[in-house]
């Protein structure tokens, strides 16, 4: 009898340890919500997508995950915010393609060093960017447009949400390899671009897939253009500039960031709930809607894909002598 006692005392004492309860008060994590901050405005792709991945997320673990919109200064403020968090997981940075372009957009006048002091943990999203014309504008293709600006050297205008974005990278690139001059509006966000473009004051835009497919769905602007290699199956029948302009690609990113010094077995742990996430049926089908492309990725996959981007877009603002004064 007492064999049998010591035995249910010790099988009840393993089914407790196995209860998510008891794991998070063993020191499991998350044992309390987990503050995700975005670098971006509320109601742009960043936050959309942001705001999908980390709802799920908090399904899956059981606690909420709290978005906090810090946008400004190029994404800046958000990530010097969690460079300086405590690397205990509970603070994660939601990032852009910005990331990658401020250093040497910022160079030494950083708060931060982007490599040093924010780890990479998960790319969510990847996705093309489009060049978007009012329906008024006279160049309908990308061979027009290049025609048109050769003729109107410096008279054409396009917008994006700000100096060293990845929107005004495009149109430096189409300036350099197409050989023109069209002008780059810098705008605060993307609300303000957008209303200027559709109000047919400024004539044309960079943007990204997700952006596009509203302009595509309600006509109220022309997708003229994506920057991708190859179709995008929510825009049919928009061509790529690569096909006038051999080798253009430039590419819209979102990823997650922890404090550098954070476990590796917490980000291991986000990461892998991240990928499962992403392979949720309902998940796809509201980030494949958006044309928010996504793949399955490691911590150390994520980081050399930052790595490639850091390189890239330090030769493009060398190469078009971006600079904020």
């Amino acid at each position: 009898m007492v064999k049998r006692q010591g035995r249910r005392v010790v099988l009840a004492a393993a089914a407790a340890l196995a209860a998510p309860g008891v794991l998070r008060a063993q020191g499991a994590y998350p044992q309390r919500s987990v503050r995700v901050i975005n670098a971006y405005s509320p109601g742009g792709t960043a936050d959309v997508v942001c705001r999908i991945i980390f709802g799920r997320l908090s399904e899956r673990l059981g606690q909420q995950s709290v978005t906090e919109n810090r946008p400004g200064a190029a994404g800046t403020i958000a990530a010097s915010a969690v460079a300086r968090a405590p690397a205990d997981g509970y603070t994660l940075l939601y990032d852009a393609t910005a990331h990658s372009v401020n250093p040497s957009l910022f160079g030494t006048r950083l708060p931060y060093d982007t490599q040093r002091d924010l780890l990479p943990v998960f790319l969510s999203m990847v996705t093309p960017n489009t060049l978007h014309s009012t329906n008024g504008f006279e160049a309908r293709t990308v061979p027009e447009l290049i025609a048109l600006a050769k003729a109107k050297p410096g008279q054409l205008d396009c917008c994006s949400t700000g100096i060293g974005t990845v929107q005004h990278v495009s149109l430096e690139l189409l300036n350099h390899m197409a050989g023109v001059w069209i002008n780059h509006i810098a705008y605060r966000d993307i609300s303000a671009a957008r209303n200027d473009l559709v109000s047919g004051r400024v004539p044309l835009q960079f943007s990204n897939v997700p952006g596009s497919v509203p302009f595509l769905q309600s006509g109220i602007a022309r997708v003229m253009a994506h920057c991708g290699p190859r179709p995008v199956a929510v825009l049919p029948d928009i061509p790529a500039i690569a096909e006038t302009l051999p080798g253009f690609e430039t590419y819209e990113w979102n990823g997650v960031f922890a404090p550098s010094g954070t476990p590796d077995a917490i980000i291991g742990q986000v990461n892998a709930e991240l990928n499962a996430v992403i392979r949720d049926p309902a998940t796809i089908e509201r980030l494949s809607g958006l044309g928010a492309l996504t793949r399955a990725n490691t911590p150390e996959e994520f980081g050399a894909f930052r790595e490639q981007q850091i390189a890239f877009f330090t030769g493009m603002v060398r190469l078009a002598n971006i600079r904020i004064d």
